[in-house]
C-alpha cells in the first residue's frame, strides 16, 4: 500500500482530511465532499448537459474514494480530483455516442430546451469559451463561488482567477452581443 506522503495542499487540516480520508475515514471523504462538490459541478457543467452533471459528481467522488490511497501527495489532490472530472466529462460523451439511440437524445436535448432555455443558452455559450474561463465562470456565476474561494479550491492564484473571470466575461458578454444583433 502506498502512504501519502504530506505536501503542503492548502492548510493543515485540509491536508489532515485528505491524509484521513486516503485512509479509508470516511467522514474525512464526507467534509472534503462538501468543500469541492461545486468545483467538481462546475468542471462537469462546462462540459456534459446540465441534467447529467448532478450524476456525474456522484461519479467522479465514487471514483476519487477508490482511487485515493494511490494519490502520492495531498498537495495533487485538487488538481487531481479536478482531472477525474474532465476526464469523467470525456467518458461521458464516449459512452453517449456508442449508446444513446437519436430518438432519446433528441428527446432529451428538446426536453432541457423547455426549462430554462436563456439560462441554457447562456452556459451553451460559456461552453465555447476557452477552459480556463469556461471553468471559472461557470464556478462564479452557477455555483456562485467567490473568487478567493476559486482560487482556493482550484490552485490558482487569486490574480489568475481575476484574469480569467475578466476575460471570460469580456468574450461573454461579446458573444452576448453577437448574438443579439441578429
Amino acid at each position: 500500500m502506498m502512504q501519502l506522503m504530506l505536501v503542503s495542499a492548502e492548510t493543515p487540516e485540509e491536508d489532515g482530511l485528505i491524509r484521513a480520508a486516503a485512509a479509508g475515514d470516511r467522514p474525512a471523504f464526507g467534509e472534503l465532499y462538501l468543500r469541492y462538490a461545486r468545483m467538481v459541478h462546475a468542471i462537469l457543467l462546462a462540459r456534459v448537459p446540465p441534467g447529467d452533471a448532478e450524476d456525474l459528481v456522484q461519479d467522479v467522488f465514487i471514483a476519487a474514494m477508490r482511487q485515493l490511497r494511490g494519490l502520492r501527495t495531498a498537495a495533487a489532490f485538487r488538481g487531481w480530483l479536478a482531472a477525474i472530472a474532465r476526464n469523467r466529462a470525456i467518458d461521458y460523451f464516449r459512452a453517449a455516442r456508442e449508446s444513446v439511440p437519436l430518438d432519446d437524445a433528441l428527446e432529451r436535448e428538446h426536453a432541457a430546451r423547455g426549462a430554462d432555455t436563456e439560462a441554457r443558452d447562456a452556459l451553451d455559450l460559456i461552453r465555447t469559451l476557452p477552459e480556463a474561463y469556461r471553468e471559472t465562470l461557470v464556478m462564479r456565476l452557477v455555483e456562485g463561488m467567490t473568487g478567493p474561494e476559486i482560487a482556493r479550491r482550484t490552485g490558482l492564484t487569486p490574480e489568475s482567477v481575476r484574469v480569467n473571470l475578466c476575460r471570460g466575461m469580456k468574450m461573454l458578454r461579446g458573444l452576448l452581443g453577437d448574438r443579439e444583433k441578429k
